[in-house]
């Protein structure tokens, strides 16, 4: 084999041959990382040898898919990538779903696995998968390092992928005798740069200017591609000198705090009925950083119908997948709005907003019914009791669009949630990622339905001793299938309640977490409020069991093949 001539490097110049592992590792602590979550195995116990005996810390999981969503909570939280480990065949195999929901929702991660030796590739030995085939499609790259010496610019590239353009998960697949191989260590190997971003041309900004100058009803619509601090600043001095309402989507929640006058909160399938009433009117929509999501929009031909389109994006393969814009750029969002404020005229556009203002006044968010024993009752008393410095993350169903309508979120990076794949899971290993990579409180929202498929976690959480608090709402079933059900399925329910239903709290106890359960009725405000004091007084693991109502669905809501305007908001 060609590569055998690097597995033995010479050692001219005095340096001590190292192992393809120990040289992963190094280059992962060149860049930054300071933790790995993972699992050892047979094919990777190279790479788990080089860990242990490094500066690296490494957070053992009870699954795989979980160490896949505690890089992601890392890297939503952070900024940075989030790093993290597996063993060939299904250990690499249950990383895939965190792979697919990085890649949809554009969350820099580097997942590496180990592969069985280069020798036994393709004769289906023991553990063997080829994962890279498997991943490609929902990587940026995934690249199978052959040779030793290809290991530190391995790492330094993928890296560099990751969080470039826009950003993404890459894999590095490593065969076992590559990381046992051993080569000098790469004394010139370092951090790459990564590629530019693309910016607006002067052409772009006036045509953009000039469609904006012919506006009288313009809207912001904006995503998760200017979900950063940058970001959020250059959308807010936009906004505010142009005078423009804001409509986001899931992701990009608190882009703007939710009490700013121009904040339409979010669009789509469960956004406030004035939010979907003002898009519908809009003559021009300036959609910056988003997808045209089919939660988004609803039916896409009757989303915003009297609207001409500008559409930036950094992916080029975004601008006209869907919609068909005036204007497409790829550029950066952030950018492309501060070149915009830097060269618009200071506006004023007192009809519209008089008429944003009358919508919001007759098609309010309608206050939730049955006090704190409802779930999105006690998300509102939620909302009164965190700060800006907790993050808040969730898993997906009815808790998640209750928080996205109900808890106000003021900053972005601040609610840490799987959007575009709406991976259920996801809420307990994102918040020990985002603990650990940013030291914060950080409050997990998550379902009865939801927490079963990562509870084994918990043991991860305390062996951690992170400030994390997880609040289970708990109504024994699937609640956004038995809602869907109810509504459009004649009210025949399929596999949607729970039958057992298990002691969260005795469960956590078991797991070594304090426990708390809220009683019924007035004292349970009082109760929320004392378990979360008491939590971040103490800094340590925690769970708060909410039993509510099982009848309460998340309203309103566009029917699927609806048009945003035809929501229900009575079931």
């Amino acid at each position: 084999m060609a590569s055998k001539q690097s597995e033995k490097v010479s050692n001219a110049q005095g340096a001590s041959p190292v192992s393809g592992a120990d040289i992963l590792v190094e280059a992962l602590l060149r860049e930054g990382v300071r933790v790995v979550a993972g699992m050892p195995g047979g094919a990777n116990l190279p790479l788990y040898d080089a860990l242990g005996r490094s500066r690296l810390a490494g957070v053992l999981v009870r699954h795989e898919q979980a160490a896949g969503f505690i890089a992601e909570g890392l890297a939503r939280a952070s900024g940075s990538v989030g790093v993290c480990f597996a063993t060939s065949g299904p250990g690499a195999t249950n990383l895939l779903t965190a792979l697919a929901d990085a890649h949809r929702d554009s969350v820099p991660i580097l997942a590496v696995t180990g592969q069985v030796p280069r020798g036994l590739i393709g004769t289906d030995a023991f553990q063997e998968v080829d994962i890279c085939a498997l991943a490609r499609p929902i990587t940026k790259a995934a690249i199978q390092v052959q040779d030793v010496a290809e290991v530190s610019e391995s790492v330094h590239r993928a890296l560099a992928l990751a969080r470039g353009g826009r950003p993404g998960p890459v894999l590095l697949d490593m065969p076992k005798d590559v990381q046992q191989a051993t080569a000098s260590p790469a004394s010139g190997a370092g951090p790459r740069p990564c590629e530019p971003l693309p910016q607006a041309s002067e052409a772009e900004l006036e045509q953009a200017l000039s469609l904006l100058r012919a506006a009288r009803r313009p809207v912001l619509y904006v995503g998760g591609g200017l979900g950063s601090a940058a970001g959020a600043q250059a959308l807010r001095a936009f906004a505010e000198r142009c005078d423009i309402p804001v409509a986001a989507t899931l992701m990009g929640l608190g882009l703007l705090p939710a009490a700013h006058p121009l904040w339409l909160g979010m669009l789509g399938m469960h956004a406030a009925p004035y939010t979907n009433l003002v898009l519908s009117e809009c003559d021009l929509l300036l959609a910056i950083g988003v997808r045209f999501d089919d939660r988004a929009t609803g039916r896409l031909s009757a989303f915003c119908p009297e609207a001409r389109v500008v559409h930036v994006d950094i992916d080029a393969r975004e601008l006209g997948k869907l919609r068909r814009p005036e204007l497409a750029v790829r550029a950066d969002g952030a950018t492309t709005l501060a070149a915009l404020t830097a060269r618009a005229p200071a506006g004023s556009r007192r009809d519209w907003r008089r008429r944003v203002d009358a919508l919001r006044c007759a098609h309010p968010l309608a206050a939730p019914t049955g006090g704190l024993d409802s779930a999105p009752g006690l998300i509102e008393a939620l909302a009164q009791l965190v700060d800006d410095r907790m993050l808040v993350t969730t898993d997906v169903g009815q808790h998640q669009m209750w928080v996205a309508q109900r808890l106000n979120i003021r900053s972005p990076r601040r609610l840490l949630t799987s959007g575009g794949l709406g991976a259920m899971g996801f809420g307990l290993p994102a918040a020990i990622g985002a603990a650990l990579g940013t030291g914060h409180r950080t409050l997990c929202v998550t379902g009865d339905g939801s927490l079963m498929l990562s509870l084994p976690e918990l043991a991860t959480l305390v062996e951690q001793r992170l400030p994390v608090t997880v609040l289970v709402l708990d109504n024994g079933q699937l609640g956004l299938v038995r809602q869907q059900q109810h509504l459009f399925y004649g009210g025949r329910y399929a596999s949607a309640h729970f039958a057992q239903r298990v002691d969260f709290v005795a469960a956590a106890r078991a797991f070594g977490l304090e426990a708390t359960r809220l009683p019924f009725g007035a004292a349970r405000r009082s109760a929320l409020a004392a378990a979360l004091s008491e939590a971040s007084a103490a800094k340590r693991p925690s769970l708060i069991h909410a039993q509510v109502s099982e009848c309460d669905d998340v309203l309103p809501m566009v029917p699927p093949g609806a048009a945003n305007h035809e929501m229900l908001t009575s079931s």
